[in-house]
């Protein structure tokens, strides 16, 4: 990344300007002990809402998310002609319909809202014009476009194959069979497959290229449109299984959706900056509500972290992750959590030896180039972080922080790698801590809550 950004000016991820937030990331003055509570699944939250506003009757989605990607997607399917009633912060009602008249979106800096809602506005009969932040445009929305074209949507774009552009949705499409390279999002996969089983034909999506990363978010997306009546297939193209990529084909048969009462777990992701404060204070913290099973990469979460010296044990209620005091130094292929990469990467940084993190070549196209970024600021502290182009290597050395502040690139996994960095690092000054609102709005009170044992 040639030039750091400063945060004045940016824009945070309220979508308010944040000129002079700041968070001095609190340091830990012994072990961590603590039990906390995190909000739920972006993912899931997001997914269960498409599929509520594309049933054939009212539903709802309980215990979701309440953070800007979620109010981004909650508009966006207003201006499609849904009707969402979030009056129950606990429970919110879903009832279906269509807009009558031209419609706007506005994707933020969501990319599952950018991807997602261009399925589902073809099956509009209205123009839907959509819009974002000035990164949206630099997030590749090019392959999902083109494959709604290849199934006979008519979508203006400039072309551009980025935000902005408009859908002229023509109250449906036909559907039938359509390749992708959804090697830079699997979101790109998803976004199909939601929309899918109101298309005249279903559709079926096949992956051609470089593996698709975050494999388990199309698993989350087929397991919940299964669960919400769909007939859905998922299989490997000849010779791929035993390469290790697993299922590059999915058939979505067309069909009605059921609505019904969704509930969305805890978000992993979100919970692992916690977890990872165990294993840097050599405390223990455990995490409510852990599933047992999940359609959400918890397992190579856990994996991770066992590599790295935690230890992972069940208590009633929750999962407990305890740390010895000493980080290990690691050797990931993070392609099926990239989202656990910024705090792997704080982790490491504080680490007995190097680690070499790799499968995450995609994540330069996410909210920034979170490689860059992180390469930037760790060394900024005085570390040694080398990029790679699908990954880092990660140099353990004597931190410190200096004197600008962490800069966070209006990227909330930003804010929480600053914290983890600040647990071992006194002084660490985050910019614009208010991004983190765009998947956890409540993150920096609760993080310090965790410090004073009152999480």
């Amino acid at each position: 990344m040639k030039n750091r950004p400063g945060d004045a000016g940016r824009l945070a991820g309220d979508g308010t300007s944040d000129d002079a937030g700041h968070w001095r990331a609190p340091a830990a003055e012994g072990p961590v002990r603590a039990r906390v509570t995190v909000p739920g699944s972006k993912s899931m939250t997001n997914r269960a809402l498409v599929l509520a506003a594309l049933a054939d009757g009212p539903g709802t989605v309980t215990s979701p998310l309440d953070a800007r990607d979620t109010l981004l997607m909650r508009h966006g399917l207003a201006a499609l002609g849904c009707h969402i009633d979030v009056s129950e912060v606990s429970r919110w009602h879903v009832v279906p319909g269509w807009a009558g008249e031209d419609a706007l979106v506005d994707v933020g800096n969501a990319g599952t809202v950018m991807r997602f809602l261009p399925p589902a506005a073809t099956l509009t009969s209205v123009a839907v014009a959509f819009r974002g932040d000035p990164r949206a445009s630099q997030r590749p929305v090019g392959a999902i476009l083109a494959a709604l074209r290849e199934l006979g949507a008519v979508i203006d774009d400039g072309g551009r194959d980025a935000v902005p552009f408009t859908v002229r949705g023509g109250g449906g499409l036909a559907g039938g069979v359509v390749t992708i390279d959804a090697s830079s999002s699997s979101q790109l996969v998803s976004g199909l497959l939601l929309a899918a089983p109101r298309y005249d034909k279903g559709v079926e999506v096949r992956h051609r290229g470089p593996r698709a990363p975050s494999a388990a978010h199309i698993d989350m997306t087929v397991r919940m449109l299964q669960a919400a009546g769909a007939e859905v297939e998922a299989c490997a193209q000849a010779g791929t299984a035993a390469s290790g990529r697993g299922h590059d084909t999915w058939r979505v048969h067309p069909g009605v959706l059921r609505p019904g009462d969704v509930h969305i777990e805890p978000d992993l992701s979100n919970a692992l900056p916690f977890l990872a404060a165990a294993l840097a204070t050599g405390g223990a913290v455990t995490v409510a509500g852990w599933p047992a099973e999940s359609a959400q990469p918890g397992e190579q979460i856990l994996g991770v972290l066992t590599e790295m010296g935690a230890r992972c044990d069940w208590q009633a209620g929750g999962l407990r992750v305890t740390g010895t005091g000493t980080v290990h130094g690691v050797t990931a292929d993070l392609a099926d959590c990239p989202e656990a990469t910024p705090v792997v990467a704080a982790l490491a940084a504080l680490a007995d030896s190097p680690s070499r993190l790799t499968g995450v070549a995609h994540i330069r196209q996410q909210e920034t180039d979170r490689l860059a970024a992180l390469a930037t600021e760790i060394n900024a502290l005085g570390g040694d972080v080398t990029e790679l182009p699908d990954g880092l290597v990660v140099r353990p050395r004597p931190l410190q922080a200096g004197g600008q502040p962490f800069a966070t690139y209006d990227d909330h996994r930003l804010v929480m790698a600053a914290a983890v960095l600040g647990l071992a690092v006194p002084g660490i000054d985050v910019g614009n801590p208010a991004t983190v609102g765009k998947t956890f709005p409540s993150f920096t009170g609760l993080w310090t809550a965790m410090l004073k044992g009152a999480p």
